[in-house]
């Protein structure tokens, strides 16, 4: 599975990765998030990990994820894995004008025989996730936009 979304954030760049990378306020501003829990001491970095839970599909889930790369203000890059699956989300960000363009790709790729003779069926929930991702790219938008307001 793979999704990729766009959409124009009318802050700067660095603005807008302040806010992505404020992982620990996640839950405040995404709808979607009920609880992160960072694992690792320290700031926000590569091998940063954290525990976020949130609903999907009726039911309380916590992922544990990793950030895997991380370049302010151009990309951050996340991963998780369960249940036989590899998941990636890579955010990156570009000026557009006085703003930004701000890119997400998620992708699933099932790694153990059981995961990939049941990827069909993930494929059925793919709407689902993509209404959801979409959601917290608008609420992640609407922050930074927020943020960066308040600024003035």
């Amino acid at each position: 599975m793979q999704i990729e979304l766009e959409t124009i954030v009318a802050a700067p760049p660095a603005a807008v990765f302040s806010t992505l990378a404020d992982v620990d306020s996640w839950a405040r501003f995404m709808s979607g998030v009920e609880s992160v829990e960072i694992l690792s001491p320290g700031a926000i970095g590569a091998g940063t990990r954290f525990r976020e839970t949130r609903t999907m599909f009726g039911k309380t889930a916590t992922e544990e994820m990793t950030v895997v790369e991380i370049e302010p203000p151009n990309r951050l890059l996340l991963a998780a894995s369960n249940h036989g699956t590899q998941y990636r989300v890579e955010h990156k960000l570009a000026a557009a004008g006085a703003g930004t363009r701000l890119s997400l790709q998620f992708s699933g790729t099932p790694v153990t025989l059981l995961a990939r003779i049941f990827a069909p069926l993930g494929l059925l929930f793919a709407g689902s996730v993509r209404k959801q991702i979409e959601k917290d790219l608008a609420d992640l938008k609407r922050e930074a936009e927020q943020r960066y307001a308040g600024q003035d």
